[in-house]
Order: structure tokens, then sequence, then C-alpha cells
């Protein structure tokens, strides 16, 4: 007989977002003008028509803070009540400190611990996975977690492949403690494949390869994508794993409201919400606005289907991502307080 699994003391409860943007727009046909592309082009094989881009020099920072602070507005909730905050990104504004350790003191959570976790496309939902943790272990009561990508700082805006996909964004979640019975996290899975690892990578950015004149004069600073082979393995992982989650938990199609995908290609979410047997029309699409920003898709996709009142308190919502890593993972929630 297998091992009980001990009941959480808590429920992760996932009860606000906020977001922040850059304010510059980049459209197709802008990229158009510099690149063998059209519009056509671009939306046909991907579905998005524009993407925000930071301004030279604008760090991560300078969206996670009001993304921030948006999001503990609206959850009525001070900074210095939170005890953690995770940021998930691979495009930290330096590799130490972890850019958490500078949104903590700059919103003044003086009681909170911070830290970065990296893993891609996939970060957000585990750096939710997270504090799902520390929430149901009952070691914190209240966790501050963005997603965030500046990902205009390690695109080669001369390569087509890469240029046409990636946006800038931040979003931010606040989970809190809620009655171990009530609404909140209920299922989570996560999964990762290094072999694959050199596929979508940025070799340039650590220790493997510095970052000396040499290296750089070879664009390793920038990020290296296999298209072909990546988009096989998101439209097969992202449907396994969001009907794994659906399966372990003994759910249907009908127990979800909405399901709110990673951003990266309309042809990888329209196959997944097919395989789960979920329209469309429950699925939250924003890349045609945005593009793929990485760690930062799904929390904006939160804040979108919020605001046109798709995301309510007592949504039943499926997360599901897939990233460089290759890693891929998806959560379950009833999203809102008791």
């Amino acid at each position: 007989m297998p091992p009980l699994t001990p009941m959480p003391v808590a429920r992760a409860q996932v009860v606000a977002v906020g977001t922040a943007l850059p304010e510059r727009r980049v459209s197709n046909a802008e990229l158009a003008c510099r690149l063998d592309t059209t519009d056509e082009w671009i939306v046909s094989r991907t579905g998005i028509r524009e993407r925000r881009v930071c301004e030279p020099g604008q760090g991560l920072i300078t969206l996670a803070e009001p993304a921030a602070r948006r999001c503990l507005e609206r959850a009525g909730v001070a900074a210095s009540d939170i005890d953690g905050i995770i940021v998930a990104t691979i495009t930290p504004d330096m590799v130490m400190p972890a850019t958490a350790n500078l949104l903590q003191h700059r919103i003044g959570a003086t009681r909170a611990w911070a830290f970065d976790v990296a893993n891609a496309c996939n970060g957000f939902v585990a750096a939710l996975a997270n504090a799902t943790m520390w929430i149901e272990s009952g070691r914190a009561k209240r966790i501050l977690v963005l997603g965030g990508d500046v990902m205009s700082s390690l695109i080669d805006w001369k390569d087509r492949n890469t240029c046409v996909l990636f946006g800038d964004g931040c979003g931010a979640v606040l989970v809190e403690a809620g009655p171990a019975d009530g609404p909140g996290v209920v299922g989570i899975e996560m999964h990762s494949d290094g072999g694959p690892a050199a596929e979508l990578c940025v070799p340039c950015s650590g220790s493997a390869i510095p970052a000396t004149p040499e290296a750089l004069a070879r664009g390793q600073h920038f990020l290296k994508q296999n298209g072909k082979m990546i988009f096989t393995h998101a439209v097969r992982r992202m449907a396994e794993i969001a009907a794994s989650v659906m399966r372990s938990n003994g759910l249907t199609a009908a127990d979800i409201d909405l399901v709110v995908p990673h951003q990266a290609n309309l042809r990888i979410i329209q196959p997944t919400a097919e395989r789960i047997g979920v329209p469309m029309s429950k699925v939250v699409v924003n890349l045609d606005r945005l593009g793929n920003t990485t760690a930062a898709t799904i929390p904006l996709a939160l804040a979108d289907a919020e605001a046109d009142g798709r995301l309510v308190a007592g949504s039943r919502v499926l997360l599901v991502a897939f990233g460089g890593g290759l890693t891929w993972g998806a959560v379950y929630l009833t999203w809102g307080r008791s």
C-alpha cells in the first residue's frame, strides 16, 4: 500500500494579479521593413501581430515593481505583510543579486525572503508550484509570485526565426494561505528533460562560455532555437501534461472554466485545447498583442481574462506551460479567496 499523502495544513489561494508592460509596440509591419518577412508570414505561422519591447537599458525591475505594487493593491495587502517573493525569469537585471531581492527592497517588503527561479517559459508555473509548497506546509502565509522577462535583451533582431516571436512584460500574483478544504491550487505536475537542452538556449550566459569579445562577436549571447524541434516537443508535451493533470485529479472538460496556456504559438495552443476537449472559447489567448513573453505569459493572460470578465472568484483554471530546459508543467486551481 503506498504511503498516505499528508493533508496540507493550508491551501494555496491565488487571489490577485497585477501586470506591467513597456509602452513601445513593435508591429509585424515594422519588422518586415528590416527583415525578409511579412505580416502575413508571421501571423500564419505564429498568430502574433505585435509585441511590447523595453527601451535600451530598461531592466526587469522597471516592470516587476509596478506589477508587484498593482497586485498588492488589488489584493488589499501591504508589502510589509508578505512572507516571500519569488521571481521567475531568465532575464534578471543581473546574475547577482536576484531581481527578487531588488524588488523586496523597492516595495518595502521588509519581512520577506526573496529569490529568483530560472525555468524559462515554464518559470511562472514552477514559481507558483514552489510557493504552493511553502503555503501548504504552513511555513508561509503570503507569497508574491512574479513571472517576467525582457526578452528583447536576448534577441538578435536580425534573426527572423527568433525576433518575431518574443516580447517583454511582467505579471505578479499573490498567493495566500486559505482553509485546507477551500478553493485554491488543487493539482500540480512538473516534468523536465535535459537531453535536448542545447536546442533552446543562450550559450554565452553563464560560466560555460564567458562573455569574451570573441563570444560576443559570434553572437553567442543571443537566444538560439531549433524551432522545428521545439515546436514538435511543445505540441506533444503541453497536451500530455494538461491531460495528465486532468486525469490525476478526476477532471473532465466540464470541470474547466478557463485554460491559460503559455503563449508561444497559436499552433501549439489550439491542439492542446483540442486534445483535452476544451473549446477555444474557454482558452485565453493574447499572444497576438504581446508575443511570447516567456515567464510572463501566464500571469499576463490571467490579467486579460480578469479584465474581460472571464476570470472571477470561483473560476476553475488550468495553467499549462512548456519551455527551454526542456521543462513543462501544469497547475489546476480555483481562483480567488475563500
